[in-house]
């Protein structure tokens, strides 16, 4: 059923990760009346990220679900309305800012705070899904310290891989780099630093076959890898697995409308959440493919909350 009444608000969020959230709370705190349009799946990787070590406040280990569920009340707790839909197009040409949703609803916005995050690529490999906070991650930054003193595998051939090896060599006492050519794409000065480290061992020209692991408790116990030149299977033990095959920014709607890099992230001005549309802001993993962290992206969503209250009182 189409609803035809636009629901409007001074700032309008969309995603729902520490970004989304903190913008929201910011936003809401100077009484703008937030609304925040989140999918089905709210909070972002944080929903699929278990033990949360190093997110600042917390001496105990927490749940990213947990963490991101905090968040969410805490936005609404402070005056912002929570709308699950799915935005599907956008028009970022005009004032006021339109998006519209599944649903068929309207929404329009005075700002817009694009707070859509990005996903990991994965290798869709039914095992590999299986293990996923078990043993298999896709940041190293996230879970290295629970493998100190464990052997680790890392797949992928580019910077993000070789950083992630280097990084891991911190705690595990091995570092195998899986990569499917017999040479990597990563920057030249990496790829020696790479090699100059006596932890990191390179497999060339193999993929991921499975992920092994135990059902109780939970967890990975190795895995299984093919040479493409030779078609040979083989086993290794290990206790971790990194996917570094990049990742994905949730930016597609707004092609054409907003300036982003080759790879799909967003452009904003430096120290700034501010695109090449005033009025429009860009917070989180949607813009930064080099930290990458809760804490950063929450503190993107304040700047841009910060940023858009600014804009609207130069308005008035």
């Amino acid at each position: 059923m189409k609803n035809t009444s636009a629901r409007h608000s001074k700032v309008l969020i969309l995603g729902s990760g520490p970004a989304g959230y903190t913008a929201a709370i910011y936003a809401a705190r100077a009484m703008l009346k937030p609304i925040l349009v989140h999918g089905s799946e709210p909070g972002g990787q944080l929903s699929a990220t278990t033990d949360v070590q190093n997110y600042p406040g917390y001496s105990d280990v927490i749940q990213g679900p947990w963490l991101m569920d905090q968040m969410k009340e805490q936005s609404k707790a402070v005056g912002t309305e929570m709308i699950e839909d799915h935005i599907k197009e956008i028009n970022l040409k005009e004032k006021p800012f339109k998006a519209i949703g599944d649903s068929g609803q309207e929404y329009t916005g005075d700002t817009v705070i694009i707070s859509t995050g990005a996903q990991a690529r994965w290798l869709n490999l039914k095992s590999e899904q299986e293990f996923r906070g078990f043993g298999v991650s896709g940041c190293a930054t996230c879970d290295g310290f629970f493998f100190k003193d464990k052997e680790v595998a890392v797949v992928g051939g580019g910077n993000a891989a070789v950083e992630e090896a280097m990084f891991l060599t911190k705690f595990a006492t091995k570092v195998k780099l899986i990569h499917r050519r017999d040479k990597l794409r990563a920057e030249k000065l990496l790829q020696k630093k790479l090699k100059e480290n006596p932890k990191i061992e390179i497999i060339w020209d193999s993929v991921l076959e499975e992920v092994m692991g135990d059902k109780n408790p939970k967890g990975v116990t190795g895995i299984k890898i093919k040479n493409i030149k030779t078609n040979k299977s083989s086993e290794m033990k290990l206790h971790g697995l990194f996917i570094a095959i990049g990742h994905d920014p949730a930016t597609s709607l707004f092609k054409g409308q907003l300036d982003m890099d080759k790879e799909g992230y967003l452009i904003t001005k430096p120290d700034s959440t501010v695109t090449n549309i005033p009025g429009v802001f860009a917070a989180g993993d949607v813009k930064d493919k080099i930290f990458r962290q809760a804490v950063t992206a929450a503190g993107m969503g304040c700047m841009s909350a910060l940023e858009a209250e600014k804009f609207l009182s130069s308005k008035n």
